[in-house]
């Protein structure tokens, strides 16, 4: 039997003796001359693949960053030698360096970046390919690092990638694979900082997307949804419109042909990524147009149905995202079927797409009756009760039955997320900002359901049977407690308010919702803790709110709300002359009595009554609102005994006198007067002081005037 005795070492260790006694030699180099010659046949080992993990920390500390830094900055090669040499072997260590995630982080190669972008950008030829990959190398190990994509962004990485795509350059293809992922890390940052430069890459890439006939074209629709920012740059940027355009074409050109699923799913995931960026912007007005959106919702319904009717839900699993995309595009086909200005669809597509919509909801609801408590955390049941939401919002009368039996799930669903939602913003966050309940889709924060139910919830309380489903299953708690919370992210900015958030737009739809019950249930009301809890924050919130800029719409829906709400609450604590409730009642009389103003008439040139000027653009939204907070005014003032001395230190009685005798008779509506009158009668019926100002100030004349018969009457009574 043959012996190891003596045998000659294996070639892998002969390799690892040679690379040590390089590396022995780099240590005890006497000068720049031995050093390099250990480095050439270093960086040849390197380049060849064969250094392990070890072995590559110990060629870095054996060289150190010192003498690839040196590399890098030289200049002159020896003579007969390639130009770039010495920046070669720079660039071959630091790659070698960066395979340890350590290094790849650590601030001497962050600072070679600009180095990196310049090489990445400078012609190519073939000597100089090797020192390509070594960059491409490096810039995907410092992007894998928690502080690589940041530092990128930051130094100018994004730019150099795109030109490198759009120039074709040597390694293009991984330019492109790591602007993906610089997207996915900090998409607002790349587009901030490089907008034209992503747009060229758009450009280059819709180009291809047009022209390409084959397979490429579908995994393209898997690469351009990366490369579509939210509207403003396509939108207002000639480039970005062409690339719209040509994206709409070779979507048309795809879906208008028989597909397979594997290649209808990307086209459908690209249309709904548009549609997010841009509305229905991008496609063109017109009988083409028109077709592609029809063609566009009508795929989007029959993807639902096929795939939310699967009698066993987990069978639904791996198709979520393509659903999700459709619930996209069948939101679009909601708002372009109420669309009146400027529809892209004619009245009968209208009609038609309605019909397949509401098969489409037929399937979302089929889909959620079969939803299991351990689920309700997935961003696809949100998903699903959001676009549901939407169709409630609008369409009142189609598949009310099957809306009615699933309000139960409904409620219990908005009702985990919202309390979970209070737990985790009272949490500290990581980065130490506030949790928002109204998150982005894809984090891992609560979401907001009630938000989207709201506006069909303010349908449904207005009928019987869904209203007394939504109750029995504790809705108007729920809503009580959803709208105290809101009102508390509202205010919680320090000084004035926000412009229009959909936190006010919450709040103002939960009104409508209240305003039902109030009208409908007021027994509920009346019994309900949640209610009186609810009237308290509305008469301290009023004061507060009406004085803001901008905030009419929600200060009017608070006021009117709270006046019909104290109309059944008027034994509680709360109201019996406490300083809120003065507060309250003060703010809602100048909310009413300051709505309308004399003001010279364009056509008769005489003084007529008119909306005030500072109502003027929130009148169309709160006329209604207006109307029946003086009602509710009127019905207050005998139940409140301190109310009318409100009125008298608010002098809003000289202020309707004044404003009666200075403008002609024909500009005041009967409607207005109407309202005026009952006002004014249960003030003069119920205080002998109201009485006495009303008489001092010409009150007879302008009762008499304005044919005021009860006003007269109760004037002229002892």
């Amino acid at each position: 039997m043959a012996s190891n005795f003596g045998a000659a070492p294996s070639a892998e260790g002969a390799r690892n003796l040679t690379l040590k006694r390089c590396l022995d030699v780099l240590r005890d180099a006497k000068n720049d001359s031995e050093q390099f010659a250990a480095l050439l046949l270093v960086t040849k080992a390197v380049r060849a693949g064969e250094v392990d993990s070890k072995t590559r920390r110990q060629i870095f500390d054996a060289i150190g960053f010192t003498f690839p830094n040196r590399l890098l900055t030289s200049r002159e090669p020896p003579a007969g030698c390639p130009e770039h040499m010495f920046q070669a072997l720079g660039l071959t260590l630091l790659a070698c360096f960066c395979t340890d995630p350590e290094l790849a982080s650590h601030s001497q190669i962050l600072n070679k970046i600009p180095n990196f972008n310049d090489i990445l950008v400078s012609p190519c030829n073939p000597d100089s390919s090797s020192m390509v990959d070594d960059v491409y190398q490096c810039l995907t190990a410092v992007m894998a690092t928690p502080r690589g994509p940041k530092e990128l962004v930051s130094k100018g990485t994004v730019s150099a990638l795109c030109q490198a795509y759009v120039n074709c350059s040597y390694g293009s293809d991984r330019a492109l694979q790591l602007l993906l992922g610089l997207l996915a890390a900090a998409e607002a940052k790349c587009w901030q900082r490089d907008t034209p430069h992503l747009l060229a890459v758009l450009s280059k890439l819709s180009d291809k997307f047009l022209k390409t006939e084959d397979m490429a074209k579908f995994e393209l629709c898997e690469v351009l949804p990366h490369f579509i920012p939210l509207s403003p740059p396509l939108m207002q940027d000639s480039q970005g419109s062409e690339c719209l355009h040509r994206l709409y074409k070779g979507l048309a050109n795809i879906l208008g042909s028989k597909l397979s699923q594997s290649q209808r799913d990307p086209a459908l995931k690209l249309a709904a990524c548009l549609v997010q960026a841009c509305g229905s912007d991008w496609i063109p007005a017109g009988r083409a147009g028109s077709k592609f959106l029809a063609l566009l919702v009508n795929l989007a319904c029959v993807e639902v149905r096929l795939i939310l009717e699967e009698p066993d839900p987990l069978d639904v699993e791996g198709k979520k995202e393509v659903v999700t995309a459709c619930y996209v595009l069948i939101e679009m086909g909601i708002q372009e079927c109420l669309s009146e200005e400027k529809p892209l669809l004619e009245e009968v597509q209208k009609m038609q797409l309605m019909r397949i919509m509401e098969e489409a909801f037929g399937a979302v609801i089929f889909y959620l009756r079969q939803v299991r408590q351990e689920e309700l955390h997935d961003p696809f049941i949100f998903a699903s009760v959001r676009i549901l939401g939407a169709w409630m919002a609008e369409e009142t009368s189609s598949l009310k039955e099957e809306i009615c039996e699933l309000l139960p799930f409904l409620i219990h669903y908005a009702k985990k997320l919202f309390k979970e939602g209070e737990t985790f913003a009272s949490l500290p966050q990581p980065d130490g900002t506030p949790a928002g309940l109204d998150s982005s889709e894809g984090s891992g924060l609560p979401r907001d359901a009630l938000r989207f139910l709201l506006p069909g919830f303010c349908h449904l309380t207005a009928e019987d049977k869904p209203r007394d489903i939504l109750i029995s299953a504790g809705a108007p708690a729920l809503l009580c407690e959803y709208f105290l919370h809101q009102w508390e992210v509202l205010t919680s900015e320090p000084g004035s308010l926000p412009p229009l958030t959909s936190t006010e737009m919450s709040l103002q739809t939960a009104c409508g919702i209240f305003f039902n019950l109030v009208v409908t249930a007021p027994d509920l009301i009346r019994r309900d803790k949640y209610f009186s809890s609810l009237m308290d924050m509305l008469l301290k919130s009023l004061p507060f709110l009406l004085p803001q800029k901008d905030h009419l719409v929600l200060a009017a829906n608070i006021a009117t709300l709270g006046l019909m709400m104290s109309r059944i609450l008027a034994s509680s604590a709360v109201l019996q002359g406490t300083q809120s409730a003065k507060e309250f009642f003060g703010a809602t009389i100048r909310f009413l009595s300051e709505a309308h103003a004399a003001q010279t008439d364009p056509t008769s040139h005489c003084l007529a009554v008119a909306v005030s000027p500072a109502y003027e653009t929130a009148w169309a939204d709160i006329r209604e609102l207006w109307f029946l907070g003086m009602q509710a005014f009127a019905s207050c003032v005998s139940l409140f005994p301190w109310l009318p001395q409100t009125v008298l230190q608010a002098r809003w009685l000289e202020g309707l006198s004044e404003l009666l005798a200075q403008v002609t008779p024909a500009s005041v509506d009967f409607e207005l007067v109407a309202a005026f009158q009952g006002v004014v009668v249960e003030l003069a019926r119920v205080s002998k002081p109201c009485k006495e100002v009303i008489l001092l100030h010409q009150g007879e004349e302008w009762a008499n005037l304005y044919g005021m018969a009860a006003l007269e009457q109760c004037l002229s009574e002892q």
